[in-house]
């Protein structure tokens, strides 16, 4: 009898043009995809660099792209198990191996490295991980190469393994060990052996399948083989051949010509069990890459939900927040798909999400997207936020979509303000000015908010301090430079400015854009002339025309009007300007309509501060500030991910303001969350304030910006508000409501509807389909309620709903989850409102005859002489940013319902070149809020035994 060879190089092949379609196929479903291995080698043993050209070709063969990593001999274990990490984390990288032998002149573990390989990447399968899954049974991760090659070749031989003998020789933890528990969990009757079995050519006698991994050449002799006995030989070993050109000869652990003499199958030394070993690592490291493309492919997350238990009546918008035990953030980023290397983590709850995410998903078709915005509301707002967040978790948690929200970070402003509000019912978005003020927080209310709200509502990752901190170095940076020109000569101005180090001159990056823009096209510092150094040392800006304030991001009434420059150290040289709230910084709505770093780096440059003596505009690029605003703002590019009660994802960034910016979160966060949610989710975004205002803006201003096509308008209604515009007695923040908004009226709130038709008429003038989302409160009757649907719909809105997810979080807003996917679906119409090309007084009386309903547009002479010189330095072809009250759809907060044929009056005018926009004031907007009497400073502690916070909402 004469044993059948097992070829290894032959299934080896077999395996190898498999995998070649595998990948084509992969490559078909995402065109840019590819299979990546890193072959990590520490030192250059040559035995090992045999090993890894091996791999190397077959995995070009196989269309894997292969890094090689090599790694120093002095490299320690530490930078080593860096380095793994660095490996693990990244999203491009679907398989790592670490060569052994590691050739290091240092003592480093290397099951410890072995460990160090990330279970979901690790396709050598010798994590303690993986290891511990085949023990148990469970093939779901990576199985080691070699035991997992010696298995196909058992099976290629169509011997059965269930029912059999099976004896390994061997228990290494890279070959017997694992083998055998491979061929245990196939149904054989495995038995072990290993140096301290006695008898074992005895044992090995009554093996029907053989497989030896012992490492001593030609031990198994023919004797010890049962007759037809299947044998697996997995050693390699060099014996001395002077035949050979080396020297020496490769065999086996078994005598193979003994062996083919009584066996029925026997593996050859070499091409048996070798090219198996590399076949089957290319066969896990094709099969992690699918397992992440199939990932990235899912039509739906694996989104684990937090239950809601609702209390009846729903307690403090505080006490329901701490009452929900939020996910790890790193849980709620792997389960949308987030990679480590793309998740900072700032504690537990919140964690930045770095850009580079858009570059892996570029290929990745973007979700649905969705704006709420509301009425005009009352000064309590009417649930927007709210809204937006039980919107996304009816999506996510009750419809298993995925859906993502993306909301503005809030200034400190409205938290320490008036109780109610955003966060007291869950109305609202804040600045931290009104956090300490007027108005409430901005993580929604009741069973729909952003938790932990404590974080969200007091400075969050610290953006908008770094707002702060840019726009404040600014200022000090203009003032400065206007205090050194008037204190020196243009010589040595100049040399100051471009001083000797170490005996050499040179210009800094952002000076030579300087030259370039005055037209000196010299990069010698010594080279210019005496007019060239005046012409680029002196800015001459003319204080009279500063249009850059400090900001702080409190209210603080006191600092609308001071004068600068009072020490005697200044030579009195003061001037008056102003402090605005930090979210009123022109650098706040830069961040939010940036595309990308580049695009930001550009819009900072391009920020106007001030005109000079001959009336040209300033930048922050002249005052050489470019670059520092960018290290300052470096960690506010990034989004902020946490989530919902019910463990949505929310995106926080950025927090314009509505009534004096463009009042949108940012694109990038947008743009991520879209990505991220993938072609069949949601992203869900709010708009400041009323169509009229935030709504508009987010059309005109930021989907011009970022070039991306809304779905759907969600427009939010409250009973309260209707009345109040029907002709309702004034709503007052910290006063108890009015009879006629707790009791059913339908003659006064039939009155007010006029309002809501007007924003739904705002909405489909952009060619978006509008659901108008009735935000229920408890005192409002059913009649009232069915009204307000019944109107919306004979008006224009494609579906009305009621909705109560204040009171029971997303299972309050399924229908209006339901309309929205269904408006989502419509065909898009998409269009903006003006072209930029028009003229700016075109663009305003557009924007007022067509969101509004005036009937014209007056302007003071003053303002028509900026808009002239606009005109002339380009900017008319900007957009337009309205800044006016949101409680009135005039300029007039008092004025209420829907007025038409009304005069507006344009009071002001400012541009904001690095934004991108021109904005019109009409009357006082202030961009400093004040405290009121009783701020909410009073009712707020920190509980020095607990550390909890006390008093907030």
């Amino acid at each position: 009898m004469v044993a059948q060879k097992i070829s290894g190089a032959e299934v080896s092949r077999a395996i190898e043009d498999d995998l070649v379609a595998q990948v084509s196929s992969l490559r078909q479903q995402h065109p840019s995809f590819s299979p990546r291995l890193a072959i990590v080698q520490v030192g250059g043993r040559e035995d090992s660099n045999v090993y890894i050209r091996m791999k190397l070709r077959a995995a070009e063969r196989i269309g894997i792209q292969a890094e090689h990593v090599k790694l120093p001999r002095d490299i320690t274990e530490n930078e080593l198990l860096a380095r793994l990490t660095e490996l693990n984390e990244s999203p491009a990288v679907h398989g790592i191996i670490v060569q052994m032998p590691l050739d290091s002149q240092f003592d480093i573990d290397g099951h410890k490295v072995t460990d160090a390989v990330s279970p979901h990447k690790d396709v050598d399968g010798l994590n303690t991980i993986n290891e511990g899954r085949v023990a148990t049974g469970d093939m779901g991760g990576f199985i080691p190469c070699t035991p997992a090659g010696c298995v196909e070749l058992i099976k290629r031989t169509g011997v059965p393994i269930a029912g059999k003998n099976v004896v390994v020789l061997g228990r290494s933890k890279i070959v017997g060990t694992p083998v055998s528990e491979l061929l245990k969990w196939e149904h054989a009757t495995v038995t072990v052996c290993h140096s301290k079995t006695r008898n074992l050519s005895e044992i090995t006698k009554t093996a029907d399948i053989l497989v030896v991994a012992i490492g001593r050449p030609e031990m198994v002799r023919g004797s010890w083989i049962k007759p037809g006995a299947v044998v697996i030989d997995c050693g390699i070993n060099p014996i001395p051949d002077a035949t050979k050109k080396t020297g020496h000869r490769l065999v086996g652990d078994v005598a193979y010509s003994e062996a083919i003499e009584v066996a029925s199958h026997v593996t050859p030394v070499p091409n048996g069990v070798g090219p198996m070993t590399v076949a089957m690592l290319m066969k896990n490291t094709v099969l992690s890459a699918r397992r992440q493309l199939e990932r990235l492919l899912a039509p739906k997350w694996p989104l684990t939900p937090l239950r809601l238990v609702p209390v009846k009546p729903p307690p403090s918008d505080i006490e329901i927040a701490r009452s929900q035990k939020p996910k790890d953030i790193g849980v709620l980023a792997e389960e949308i798909g987030l990679y480590p290397n793309e998740v900072s983590q700032y504690g537990r709850t919140k964690a930045k999400i770095s850009l580079s995410v858009l570059d892996r998903l570029k290929d990745q078709k973007p979700g649905k997207y969705i704006v709420v915005a509301g009425i005009t509301p009352t000064p309590l707002g009417e649930g927007k936020s709210t809204t937006l967040l039980g919107l996304v978790q009816a999506l996510s948690a009750h419809r298993g979509r995925n859906a993502v929200a993306c909301m503005r970070q809030p200034s400190q402003g409205p938290t320490f303000g008036v109780k109610g509000g955003a966060a007291g019912g869950g109305y609202s978005q804040p600045s931290q000015g009104p956090t300490f003020g007027v108005k409430g927080g901005a993580a929604g209310g009741g069973y729909s908010q952003v938790i932990p709200m404590e974080d969200f509502n007091l400075h969050l990752t610290g953006d908008i301090h770094a707002v702060t901190a840019a726009n404040n170095l600014l200022a000090a940076q203009m003032d400065a430079r206007i205090f050194h020109e008037l204190t020196q000569k243009d010589g040595p101005l100049y040399d100051r400015l471009v001083p000797k180090v170490k005996g050499v001159r040179k210009f800094s990056a952002i000076q030579l854009r300087r030259l370039k823009r005055l037209g000196i096209n010299k990069t010698d510092p010594d080279s210019l002339t005496e007019e060239e150094r005046t012409k680029f040392a002196r800015l001459n800006i003319d204080t009279n025309k500063i249009m850059w304030n400090r900001v702080v991001d409190l209210n603080d009434r006191y600092l609308r009007k001071i004068t600068i420059g009072q020490s005697p150290t200044e030579k009195g040289f003061t001037r008056e300007t102003a402090f605005d709230i930090s979210v009123a910084s022109e650098i706040m709505a830069i961040l939010a309509l940036g595309t990308d770093v580049e695009d930001i780096k550009e819009r900072l440059a391009s920020m106007v501060v001030a005109l000079d003596k001959s009336g040209n505009p300033v930048t922050a690029d002249d005052l050489g500030m470019t670059g520092a605003l960018l290290v300052l703002l470096k960690d506010a590019f990034e989004p902020t991910l946490m989530q919902s009660l019910e463990g949505s994802p929310v995106l926080v960034h950025t927090g314009p303001f509505a009534n004096i910016a463009h009042g949108c979160s940012s694109i990038v966060a947008d743009r991520i969350a879209a990505k991220l949610a993938s072609a069949q989710g949601y992203v869900a975004t709010e708009a400041g304030f009323g169509s009229d205002i935030g709504m508009e803006k987010f059309f005109d201003i930021k989907c011009r910006a970022s070039g991306d096509t809304p779905h759907c308008a969600v427009i939010v209604a409250t009973v309260r508000a209707l009345k109040m515009h029907g002709g309702g007695p004034p709503v007052t923040p910290g006063a108890p409501l009015h009879e006629v908004y707790v009791q059913e009226n339908l003659e006064l709130l039939g009155k007010g509807l006029c309002n809501l038709g007007k924003h739904i008429s705002n909405g489909t003038k952009f060619g978006v389909p509008v659901v108008v989302a009735v935000n229920r409160h408890g005192n409002d009757s059913e009649a009232e309620l069915n009204l307000v649907k019944d109107y919306a719909l004979q008006n224009g809105a494609f579906r009305a709903v009621v909705c109560d997810h204040w009171a029971r979080g997303g299972q309050g807003a399924v229908d209006l989850a339901d309309a929205v996917i269904a408006a989502c679906d419509q065909p898009s119409t998409f269009k903006y409102l003006y072209p930029l090309h028009d003229s700016i007084q075109n663009k305003i009386e557009r924007i007022a005859k067509e969101m509004y309903g005036a009937g014209k547009v007056e302007y003071t002479d003053e303002v028509l002489q900026k808009i002239k010189v606009f005109t002339e330095k380009g900017y008319d072809k900007l957009a337009i940013c309205m800044a006016k009250t949101s409680n009135s759809l005039t300029g007039d907060a008092a004025v209420k319902g829907a007025p038409t044929g009304f005069t507006l009056k344009i009071s002001d005018i400012f541009v904001s070149v690095g934004a991108g926009f021109v904005v019109p004031m009409v009357g006082e907007i202030s961009k400093m809020p004040g405290l009121p009497t009783r701020p909410s400073i009073f009712d707020i502690d920190l509980n020095t035994k607990t550390g909890e916070i006390e008093g907030l909402f």
